[in-house]
């Protein structure tokens, strides 16, 4: 059997999850571990485990975190109230959050800070949207769908800012911000779009290749918005699409009846799975490799000052 497999490009890790992997990578070079991190640096198994392995110590809370210890901040960001509590506890804290969603942070502070209620489209529970909601928990109220605007009740229409979760479908966050400019026209949203340029590009990069697949795999952790936002831009489509966390996840099944795949993989997974998932594919057949890249990234984001 001949497959066609397309390699959308740019994929895989993006600039603020190789700044959080990291920063727990030289803090434990240099401090020895355990190493503590508040959740998951970055919502993917295999770099958790990766870290795991060489003595990171993944929390939920910083009560498990010892008085004194050194503790990082996820690429998610954390509630200001987080960062207190960090403080009075003595902690030795290290902010890892992306770059990206701080700026959204300081979106939220200054909406905040000028008397306006913020509107925030994200998912509820995602840990991005807690710490968001957290910069002025008083002052947020979220927004999950386009059908939920029309539920929305503010105390001054004329005085709201939307802000969007770094890491949602693109076309997604057009289609709510349009239904809240239509019921309220005095609405601003941010300068610039929130959705970062790695979930726009891994989004544009598959909708370029998607139909002419038969089947897309994305690689990516089942908590990983982006990834799971890749399955959906597929599945609306037309095109069948499969999450995957590694190569064996693949079921011969899907393959039966299939000329070209289309592999791609979220910013939080790493790149060499896309090479591994190739070499599975190679197992049920001859392979013709088509890499297909529609944007160059060459952002990087500049480490904590300690670790420079």
């Amino acid at each position: 059997m001949l497959m066609r497999v397309l390699l959308p490009a740019p994929r895989s890790f993006c600039a603020g999850v190789e700044r959080a992997i990291d920063i727990v990578e030289r803090l434990l070079e240099r401090y020895g571990p355990p190493v503590y991190v508040r959740n998951q640096i970055v919502h993917n198994a295999h770099v958790v485990g990766d870290l795991e392995s060489r003595g990171a110590v993944f929390v939920s809370e910083l009560e498990e975190v010892p008085e004194g210890a050194l503790v990082v901040f996820s690429a998610h960001g954390v509630a200001p109230a987080v960062e207190a509590e960090a403080s009075d506890r003595g902690l030795d804290a290290v902010d890892a959050t992306c770059p990206l969603v701080t700026k959204v942070h300081s979106e939220a502070r200054r909406a905040a800070e000028g008397g306006d209620t913020i509107i925030l489209i994200g998912h509820e529970g995602h840990e991005e949207v807690v710490g968001t909601k957290g910069v002025a928990p008083e002052r947020t109220v979220l927004v999950e769908r386009a059908e939920d605007v029309e539920r929305l009740e503010v105390e001054d229409a004329s005085r709201l800012t939307f802000l969007a979760q770094t890491t949602l479908s693109v076309s997604e966050v057009e289609r709510i911000a349009a239904a809240l400019k239509r019921r309220f026209p005095e609405v601003k949203g941010p300068a610039k779009d929130d959705v970062c340029y790695a979930t726009t590009n891994r989004q544009a990069a598959l909708a370029a290749v998607v139909d002419e697949a038969d089947l897309v795999l994305v690689i990516g952790s089942p908590n990983s918005s982006n990834s799971n936002r890749l399955v959906e831009l597929a599945s609306a489509a037309g095109t069948p699409a499969r999450l995957i966390d590694r190569p064996t996840d693949i079921d011969a099944a899907w393959l039966e009846g299939t000329e070209a795949v289309a592999v791609t993989a979220g910013a939080s997974a790493p790149p060499q799975l896309a090479d591994e998932v190739v070499g599975e594919l190679a197992r049920y057949g001859t392979v013709e490799v088509e890499e297909r890249r529609i944007a160059d990234e060459h952002l990087e984001f500049l480490l904590p000052q300690r670790l420079r």
